[in-house]
């Protein structure tokens, strides 16, 4: 057999082992790994001193398109997602309007035919009023699951009483998403934030608002017998308790909540390091990463989610929550690698294997003969420094900005088709991802 493509001298890192070896492409799938000196291939890639992960999958992003496309679309997103070594996303339906029926969903579908940069994923999003058009919606041919806000964020989308959320799990199937922040306590609490303090949002949304809603939502779900997914979980507490639940329910946890502590980035940052739930104290950020060491984290997401600097820069409280993150999460984590925070191979884990495998993603996910050819190329060795005018995100600005960093993203490989290579980004060829329904 001649191969399309072999990739020659590489150090294939997965989430369980580490080796060197040849990896043969035909027709977008892996056909053949070992020592393939006697093989034909239209074309050799020699890749020999870098490694080659499974192509990494951003369980969490915000691309604004339809009703934000000035801050981010789907075309400027994942050409952001390529240049930082980001080979699929799952998109949250927050958007305006809201992703809540079926002719929004498919109005995604459409607007991405041939503008996307990598391979996506669409989130519906979860309601008072739809839960019993959920069971189709989750399983509409590219939505990779239900995403329920249980505090309001960014959007209009909330589901904060218990019998609703009842409601909603009892009649899905596969396993849904929450952003765990309880609406009731929020409200009461709003009498801590202090106009023009930035500072005082941590204090607001504090831990015990989201650990309330956590062990909320872990009842319901216990309940129904039901699988969920907790994402960008910031606190100790939910750490420990999830830590016990991990039969029903998986853990995400972001870049920024690892890398920046209260109260420094809101010294440093102001309003660019609000988000939703908040970046926490040192303490908080020494529990993630006991659950990135222990096991209980299953993903790392970025939650992307651009604003512009006119509206960042806004007075406290009416700053909008959120912050670029799709391109950085793989530099930010590789250096987090280098720094021996983590494992190369358990960055793999919570970034490639596990996205495919508690999402049920076909192909994705693994270097395995059979498997899309999906691949992040990285450089374990160079330095760079993170700067806002590397950012392809319409917002233009990053909360790295002049943080240098050790190990970085040199080539995206989707399907075979280089789309990325030493940040030059080439055509949009970015389709649907399948699942196991």
């Amino acid at each position: 057999m001649s191969f399309d493509t072999i990739y020659k001298g590489s150090t294939i890192v997965t989430h369980n082992k580490t080796y060197i070896s040849d990896i043969a492409v035909k027709e977008g799938k892996i056909m053949k790994i070992g020592n393939l000196s006697e093989e034909e291939a239209s074309q050799i890639i020699d890749i020999t001193d870098l490694h080659i992960l499974p192509g990494v999958i951003d369980t969490q992003v915000h691309f604004r398109e339809p009703g934000g496309e000035y801050k981010e679309d789907l075309s400027s997103g994942t050409k952001a997602a390529v240049l930082g070594g980001v080979t699929g996303i799952f998109e949250m339906p927050n958007t305006d309007p809201s992703t809540t029926n079926e002719a929004a969903l498919l109005d995604k579908f459409a607007r991405a035919r041939g503008r996307l940069h990598c391979d996506y994923a669409f989130y519906v999003g979860g309601t008072e009023d739809n839960y019993l058009e959920l069971p189709n919606l989750e399983n509409i041919p590219g939505c990779c699951g239900v995403k329920v806000f249980m505090g309001l964020s960014t959007g209009t989308l909330l589901v904060s009483g218990d019998k609703e959320l009842d409601r909603i799990l009892s009649n899905i199937n596969n396993r849904a998403s929450f952003h765990s922040e309880d609406q009731d306590l929020l409200e009461e609490r709003k009498k801590y934030r202090i106009k023009g303090d930035t500072n005082s949002h941590e204090i607001w949304r504090n831990d015990e608002q989201c650990f309330k809603a956590t062990k909320r939502i872990v009842k319901i779900a216990r309940k129904n017998k039901k699988n969920i997914h907790i994402l960008h979980v910031s606190t100790g507490q939910e750490i420990e308790f999830l830590a016990k639940n991990k039969d029903i329910a998986s853990v995400e946890i972001t870049p920024q909540h690892l890398t920046f502590n209260a109260p420094d980035c809101y010294n440093n940052l102001g309003n660019y390091a609000q988000m939703n739930p908040p970046i926490r104290s040192l303490e908080h950020q020494e529990k993630l990463w006991e659950g990135i060491r222990n096991g209980t984290a299953d993903i790392i997401g970025s939650d992307h989610a651009p604003h512009s600097r006119d509206e960042k820069e806004v007075e406290y409280p009416d700053s909008p929550s959120g912050m670029p993150g799709v391109q950085t999460l793989v530099p930010i984590m590789l250096n987090h690698v280098n720094n021996e925070k983590l494992t190369l191979q358990r960055f793999v884990e919570l970034t490639s294997y596990n996205p495919s495998k508690l999402f049920k993603i076909k192909g994705k996910g693994q270097i395995e003969i059979g498997y899309d050819a999906d691949f992040t190329v990285i450089d374990m060795n160079r330095e760079r420094v993170i700067t806002n005018d590397w950012i392809a995100s319409k917002c233009g600005w990053t909360p790295y900005n002049n943080m240098k960093v050790k190990g970085w993203p040199v080539m995206t490989i989707i399907r075979d088709n280089i789309v990325m290579k030493d940040d030059i980004v080439f055509d949009p060829l970015g389709e649907p991802m399948s699942f196991v329904r």
